[in-house]
């Protein structure tokens, strides 16, 4: 603007964005609360539920103070795997106590050698951790070392997996609690859907929210697990364990202890194991360093999870539990009987605490589920929907459609676990196979230091998890040219 005298000269400089923008470096710019503000009334009303329902809309450079601590990630990403030492022991048993009691001898040995694969599995993931920070688990490995269709068959066996998560452990819940109170039968899948759309609330809240809600019944259920399985050993130690008279004990019969029903009890059994790969899908949700501590906490998740199995089972034996019709009582509930004593407080809080944590092992879904989701709608095989950022960060479109699915699911069996659990361990070891194949390709094209010994550790548990059913083999045997290459024997 020219000014009075020939000189002078006046600039002004008008800034329309800076009501709803922010400069917070060169040529970037960040949305203000305004700029999100909407402009009806119809608008503003929504906006109004989903502050109070979901919290206040975080910014994208907020997300580094979302990520989650190993005490949390722990809490989040183990609740899956550690809650299924409350079941894994009772499909061992169930399956030898078809060749009789004098078969069930055989319980510890099985859990012991379900416990290696573990130790295995999860030294295996470990690596994924470290090699593959950026997440995508099974499906970031077999993508980039296999081929694209052998990463979209991990990616699929995964999804459905995280699925059947949600369901199997909610249902399992359920169980629990309708063995103590009977009367809830009635309105059972009216309980499951109102806990998965509570859960689904809090985990569109954002990651930090859903931590501080699942960590305590998670340690809880740890705590006193942990606790019963120390006083079953004293009384093992003390001689105190004697056989008990299992109550609504369930007559099997038709068995002859074999080798094929050791391998059977051994795949019933290795139930315990889903959820291991959940902390591998989620490396990006955890506090720099990511990968350092994603494996850190994949290591604690594994000795927890093989104490409580190994421990539940051997106590398990010394008082000669049987299976009960419809898994009414359960065993692990039998276990605490033992230890805690009946009707005692703590044996109210550990089946309540075991009743929390199946119903939140769904979280380890919730978290996982949606970030694979991102991924593969990044990669053009999901719609691009679920790579979108909801108000807190989380991956709406992902946590909305898991918990739909996952409650049909629950209607349609009606609750009944026997008739879910069945789908639940197949899709994980086909992950774990194709993994653990790709790694052993990753180590030799990388070949960087100690590159010889992890190889040889995931080409190991490679053989041991790639026998896991017919489904498991039909996937891989696409992958047989490759497994050649790298020198694994055939899938059998």
């Amino acid at each position: 603007m020219q000014g009075r005298k020939p000189a002078d000269r006046r600039v002004r400089v008008e800034r329309p964005h800076s009501p709803y923008f922010r400069y917070t470096g060169r040529n970037q710019l960040v949305a203000k609360a305004a700029a999100n503000q909407p402009k009806t009334a119809v608008g503003r009303w929504w906006a109004g539920v989903r502050k109070v329902a979901i919290g206040r809309p975080l910014a994208s450079e907020e997300e580094a103070g979302e990520r989650l601590t190993k005490k949390k990630a722990l809490a989040i990403f183990s609740s899956d795997a550690i809650s299924s030492s409350a079941y894994a022991t009772q499909e061992i048993i169930r399956v030898l106590a078809t060749a009789g009691i004098a078969a069930l001898i055989w319980s510890v040995p099985v859990a012991i050698a379900i416990a290696v694969l573990l130790a295995v599995v999860s030294t295996s993931y470990r690596q994924v951790c470290r090699a593959y920070p950026a997440g995508g688990g099974a499906y970031a490995v077999a993508k980039e070392n296999l081929s694209q269709l052998a990463g979209l068959v991990a990616a699929a066996a995964l999804l459905i997996d995280y699925v059947m998560t949600v369901a199997v452990s909610t249902a399992s819940a359920i169980g629990q609690i309708i063995s103590v109170i009977p009367e809830l039968d009635v309105v059972k899948i009216e309980i499951a859907v109102t806990v998965i759309a509570l859960m689904t609330v809090a985990n569109l809240r954002g990651l930090r929210e859903s931590g501080n809600i699942f960590a305590v019944p998670t340690y809880a259920f740890v705590f006193l697990a942990l606790l019963m399985v120390a006083i079953g050993l004293f009384h093992i130690a003390t001689g105190q364990a004697q056989p008990i008279t299992t109550p609504n004990a369930d007559v099997l019969t038709g068995g002859e202890l074999s080798i094929f029903l050791l391998l059977k009890a051994f795949a019933g059994g290795s139930v315990a194991l889903t959820g291991v790969e959940a902390i591998a899908n989620g490396v990006p949700a955890f506090k720099p360093p990511e990968s350092k501590n994603a494996a850190n906490t994949m290591t604690a998740m594994a000795v927890l999870l093989g104490i409580l199995f190994i421990g539940i089972t051997v106590v398990a034996h010394a008082y000669q539990i049987l299976p009960t019709v419809g898994d009414i009582p359960t065993t692990v509930s039998l276990v605490a009987a033992t230890s805690f004593g009946k009707d005692t407080v703590l044996f109210v809080l550990f089946q309540a605490s075991t009743a929390l944590i199946l119903f939140l092992a769904a979280n380890t879904s919730f978290n996982a589920f949606p970030r694979l989701g991102a991924i593969l709608a990044v990669d053009g095989f999901m719609p691009r929907q679920f790579a979108y950022r909801g108000d807190r960060l989380a991956y709406s479109w992902g946590i909305i459609l898991l918990a739909a699915v996952a409650a049909f699911l629950i209607w349609l069996f009606n609750g009944n676990v026997t008739a879910l659990i069945p789908l639940y361990s197949v899709g994980v070891f086909v992950c774990f196979t194709l993994s653990q194949i790709g790694m052993v390709k990753h180590w030799r094209k990388v070949r960087e230091s100690g590159w010889l010994w992890r190889s040889a550790v995931n080409a190991f548990g490679a053989l041991l998890t790639a026998g896991r059913g017919e489904e498991a083999r039909e996937a891989h045997r696409e992958s047989q040219v490759i497994r050649e290459e790298i020198h694994l024997p055939p899938l059998a």
